[in-house]
């Protein structure tokens, strides 16, 4: 109910974000991606695009850095780039609040507590977003993700929702410090702790 009322609230703001999209970045305006909900199901995940579809001579795609336009990093920055995901929630998809729906090639890359971060569904915004977000790393995100399965009340949701209000009035932590979004989980070596 959350979501609907929040949809057709933004939908201004949605065709707004939509139109800026196709005119700086052209189309498709939105990007699809398949991505592991609930217990790693596949589901297809909806946001604005934020990048070129640039590629180099053997026709792949350009690293991040590359891709990502002033345009691009502003609609990261104010998450706007986020709101399609409503559309998710209202599937049934995702929620509101929950652990990111990450790649779909990390699936095999977490340790047995890491993959715990799947047993609720994954959400446009989650405790690890208001702890830092993509300034932390990966590890920490992760044990932030299960501290939060372990943890999930609906105040602590609820307080999640109103700090994500306030990051996006104060944006920050919205990529890796040194890159232009977060670099690529690769596993975890061991000996890294995982508690949060």
């Amino acid at each position: 109910m959350v979501a609907l009322t929040l949809v057709g609230l933004l939908l201004p703001v949605l065709a707004v974000v939509a139109l800026a999209v196709r005119l700086a970045l052209g189309s498709p305006v939105l990007l699809r991606q398949v991505r592991p909900g609930w217990h790693g199901r596949p589901f297809t995940f909806f946001k604005f695009r934020t990048m070129t579809e640039a590629t180099d001579d053997n026709g792949r795609l350009l690293p991040d850095e590359s891709r990502l336009t002033v345009f691009g990093r502003r609609l990261r920055a104010t998450s706007l780039d986020e709101l399609p995901q409503l559309f998710n929630v209202l599937r049934g998809d995702m929620s509101l609040v929950g652990p990111r729906p990450l790649l779909m090639e990390y699936l095999p890359l977490y340790t047995p507590e890491q993959a715990r971060r799947h047993h609720v569904r994954p959400g446009i915004t989650g405790w690890a977003q208001v702890n830092g977000r993509n300034a932390i790393s990966w590890e920490q995100k992760f044990a932030l993700d299960v501290w939060y399965v372990d943890h999930q009340t609906l105040l602590l949701d609820l307080r999640i929702l109103a700090q994500t209000v306030l990051r996006v009035l104060r944006p920050g932590d919205v990529n890796q410090p040194g890159a232009a979004t977060m670099s690529k989980f690769t596993g975890t070596r061991t000996g890294v702790a995982h508690d949060a």
